[in-house]
């Protein structure tokens, strides 16, 4: 079986596409050749700044004999259906074999499709590959039609037998595949011929190029790690830079250099950013100080002064970058020292946030009154946090976020401290953002919780507002990670808060109003109502939304987002389905505390088996009901019992109902599903032993009313209708 390397050679390909890049190529070809009627081994593709590279071992040497036979038209239909037939198959009349069916004789068409070489199929794949690649952006260059992410400059495909390589005939735009390839640029310049993958791979290598970014990446940080300890500093890990700075350099050289003095006192995530998107330097930290002290660059060739001239240069260049970030820390010093950061905020009033919902200043007052309602149900003083929400987003208004916007935040809080305030307020600048992804940290500071859940709730209530909602995989204002970033702040810090409390006035702010008393209106909907750029409610923090609208959609979004977070935390979705139905479902806490519970007991035999006992208690009296066209809601009476299983069953209701009622007010649900375990065997023992639609009427209606006590009491833990199996 033949081995297949194809390498296509061009000028550089942007770092942020390669990855991407080499898979797309190993799954166009391989799945061509697969269609085709070839198999292989393995594959696998890698990729360099000027090249893309596939090796797959153990490829087929042709393709196999395909035998097909179709059944055309009988011989007695019209000649124009058998012409017909014999167009969609290319045969000829002759060709057909007659064959006696059921009903007469009909025509077979038998079609034998040889086997190929494998070498004339790669060659269209290969070609079908470069003509529909699909890279994010593409060019054309000279006058042909290929567009490729740079100019293609050649093609290597060769075929490796025992019996030696050969070059598979292939010539796309005027580029014929061949057997050669170039080293690096600088350092190895000129082609030369390779004769299979090992030997491409070992003579690249000798060429100064290293063909897997995977262990570029380990070289660079392994250089970089030891060029710090050597003196006595520490390389800050940063993944997407270390896979983007392997996707621009061939041979990796690492370099190290000192960060100037004058720079030393910026804050480490000012140095940090301005060298990370200026530059591509890796941040070096003092381990003791925890400043950052120096910079990694990684030049793409060796040179005989040891990379000095390089490092030169980058520092003259570092130096000038940081000269601006250092005049934007400064000036925006003496704004804040001068002015004070609820001053600086006042400019926000200029900042557009939306064009329905207002200026950023509109959204700072809002989320200021929302975060003074939430303040006590997190612990928080009222006046801090509003304190706290005047200034968050003031450093959107500094020259360093304009220059540097990933800062937000981060400087807010530099600045908070400048400008003395504390006890919590500066951290919250920082904070409120946060989480901004499933694998951020959740704030637990009460003034940061506070800021943090009013700035998502206003901004879900603003765009539901104006119905601007997620649709589909379509989320352009990243409503699903404000709706999970609520869910992760409750949760995380255990706050005890009706969802409908918060959002209901949140809505108003936002012009939400209950439209059934409005000539026309529609209830529930929500209408923006805008005075003079901003948006005033039409209804007070405390007035009732029609719970059909705006309020109750925005609730079953966060219980959408709900299940999502916790489908990953192993809670199936029947399970909150069961628990949403219950009173307080806009309790998070106390919603995944029940969920839970209830997720453990089902897990249990118990549980297992009393599902299934109270599905059939369920369903008895379901059909009874339908079928009477009454309800069996009351008036089970122990009296009219007439087996021990009866009576035993009323003694564990009675128990149950006694437990069950006290534990789920304490909210121990724990306790609640143990009481309700204990009625399994009970419920057990009555359906083995009674007939509940007894010939005598009051016998009968007793026990439906049972089976309803029965129901009633699962239903007061969650509702167990709704779990599946």
């Amino acid at each position: 079986m033949p081995d297949l390397l194809i390498e296509l050679f061009s000028e550089e390909i942007p770092a942020r596409m390669q990855a991407r890049a080499r898979e797309d190529l190993k799954k166009l070809v391989t799945d061509g050749l697969v269609n085709a009627g070839l198999t292989y081994a393995s594959a696998g593709a890698f990729s360099t700044p000027r090249r893309l590279t596939l090796t797959i071992e153990g490829l087929t040497a042709e393709s196999p004999t395909l035998r097909e036979e179709r059944k055309g038209p009988a011989a007695t239909a019209p000649a124009a259906a058998i012409e017909g037939f014999l167009r969609s198959t290319g045969l000829t009349r002759e060709q057909l074999v007659l064959r006696d069916d059921k009903k007469g004789q009909v025509f077979f068409a038998v079609i034998e499709r040889p086997g190929r070489p494998a070498a004339a199929i790669v060659a269209e794949v290969l070609e079908a590959a470069i003509r529909n690649f699909p890279w994010p952006k593409a060019m054309r260059w000279g006058a042909g039609s290929l567009r490729w992410v740079r100019p293609l400059h050649s093609i290597l495909c060769l075929m490796v037998t025992e019996a030696g390589a050969e070059v598979v005939p292939l010539t796309v735009e005027g580029i014929t595949a061949g057997n050669t390839t170039e080293g690096h640029r600088f350092m190895a310049p000129g082609r030369f011929a390779v004769t299979s993958f090992d030997d491409y791979r070992a003579k690249l290598r000798r060429a100064f190029v290293m063909l897997d970014a995977a262990e570029r990446e380990a070289t660079i940080w392994a250089q970089a790690g030891n060029l710090a300890f050597a003196q006595g500093l520490e390389a800050v890990p940063d993944a997407g830079l270390l896979a983007e700075v392997a996707g621009l350099v061939e041979w990796p050289v690492v370099l190290m250099g000192a960060i100037g003095k004058a720079f030393l006192g910026l804050p480490p995530e000012v140095l940090q950013t301005s060298m990370r998107e200026h530059q591509k330097f890796f941040s070096v930290k003092n381990p003791a100080t925890r400043r950052i002290e120096g910079f990694v660059t990684v030049a793409n060739r060796e040179t005989a002064d040891h990379g000095a001239t390089i490092l030169h240069g980058n520092q003259k260049v570092l130096s000038a970058r940081l000269s601006d970030a250092r005049f934007f820390w400064e000036n925006d010093l003496r704004r804040v020292k001068a002015e004070g950061l609820e001053g600086m905020a006042q400019g926000l009033a200029h900042v557009t946030f939306h064009n329905k919902l207002g200026s950023q200043l509109d959204r700072v007052k809002r989320i200021e009154a929302l975060a003074r309602e939430i303040a006590p149900m997190v612990g928080a003083a009222p006046d801090l946090v509003a304190e706290a929400a005047r200034v968050a987003k003031a450093d959107l208004q500094s020259a360093m976020v304009g220059e540097f916007p990933e800062l937000q935040g981060i400087m807010g809080r530099y600045y908070a401290e400048a400008a003395g305030h504390n006890d919590g307020v500066p951290e919250a600048c920082r904070e409120h953002y946060q989480p901004l992804g499933p694998s951020d940290a959740v704030p637990t500071a009460p003034v940061s919780v506070a800021v943090a859940l009013a700035d998502k709730i206003d901004t879900l209530a603003g765009f539901w507002a104006i119905d601007e909602k997620p649709t589909g995989s379509k989320d352009p204002f990243a409503l699903r990670r404000a709706a999970l970033g609520v869910i992760r702040l409750v949760l995380g810090n255990g706050v005890r808060v009706g969802l409908r409390a918060v959002a209901a006035p949140a809505l108003a702010r936002h012009g939400v109003q209950d439209e059934a008393e409005t000539p026309g209106g529609t209830p529930g909907s929500a209408r923006p109502a805008p005075q003079g750029g901003r948006f005033t409610p039409t209804l007070g923090p405390g007035a009732a939304l029609d719970e059909s609208g705006a309020l109750a959609d925005l609730l079953a979004f966060f219980h959408d987002r709900l299940k999502v977070f916790l489908k990953d935390q192993g809670i199936r979705h029947d399970i909150i389905d069961a628990c949403l139905a219950m009173p307080g479902n806009d309790d998070l806490t106390l919603l995944v505390k029940r969920a839970e519970a209830l997720a453990a007991f089902l897990k249990t035999d118990d549980g297992t088996n009393l599902l299934q006992g109270f599905k059939r208690a369920n369903n008895i009296l379901t059909q009874a009901e339908t079928k009477d066209g009454v309800e069996y809601s009351y008036g089970a009476d122990v009296k009219f019992a007439e087996t021990e299983a009866e009576r035993v069953l009323f003694a564990a209701l009675d128990a149950a109902e006694g437990a069950i009622a006290p534990a789920t007010q304490a909210e121990d649900f724990a306790a609640a599903m143990g009481a309700m375990a204990a009625l399994r065997a009970p419920i057990d023992a009555f359906f083995e032993a009674v007939q509940v639609n007894a010939e005598n009427p009051v016998i009968r209606r007793n026990r439906l009313n049972l089976l309803s006590r029965i129901r009633a009491t699962c239903l007061g833990v969650a509702d167990l209708t709704r779990i599946e199996g």
